[in-house]
């Protein structure tokens, strides 16, 4: 009985120790800050919270960012309804600037998009025209810049919805959970 406990006691530190010694980390070859370059796209200073909340909370190896609308960097936000004054062309385009925001958001946090593992979720809202149901055309402007960004790490799960209004009348409002190296 007390060789059986040895072994196992053994083992278990041994398991231990290699999982401690074997800690991931990016591929050779993955580089969304050379991404960004290529696209031309220069991260703003991240847009501050609006009222009692913060941008992003990491515990463990997650990140869930606050959501975040299209403010562009000269302070103007889109804002107006999907299926109304705002176009799916134009509404695309505001969910990729709410991506360069959150990665805005991710950059000061990690101080290196080369830390992000995956792109885990995503959460967008729609000011939507009842009518309108189109929501997943006009997030796509978001999911597509993290598949560009990040390949196939930018891949992720996704609910679009439509929403009866935002905050400041925004197009779009878009939240996300990413997954970390250490």
């Amino acid at each position: 009985m007390m060789k059986k406990c040895l072994i196992l006691i053994t083992f278990s530190i041994v398991f231990v120790i290699s999982g401690c010694a074997n800690k991931e980390k990016p591929e050779a070859d993955y580089n969304p800050e050379g991404r960004l370059k290529e696209l031309n796209i220069t991260l703003p200073s991240p847009p501050e919270p609006i009222a009692n909340y913060v941008n992003a909370v990491r515990t463990g190896n997650l990140i869930f960012l606050a959501g975040k609308g299209p403010k562009y960097p000269d302070g103007s936000e889109m804002s107006g309804k999907l299926g109304q004054e705002i176009t799916i062309e134009q509404g695309y385009e505001g969910a990729r600037q709410t991506a360069i925001n959150q990665l805005a958001v991710l950059k000061t946090m990690l101080g290196d998009l080369n830390k992000v593992k995956r792109i885990v979720k995503v959460l967008g809202l729609v000011n939507s025209d009842p009518s309108f149901v189109e929501q997943p055309k006009v997030i796509n402007g978001f999911s597509d810049l993290m598949v560009d960004v990040f390949g196939e790490k930018g891949k992720h799960a996704r609910a679009a919805i439509g929403v009866a209004s935002l905050p400041r009348a925004q197009t779009v409002e878009i939240e996300l959970i990413v997954e970390v190296y250490e």
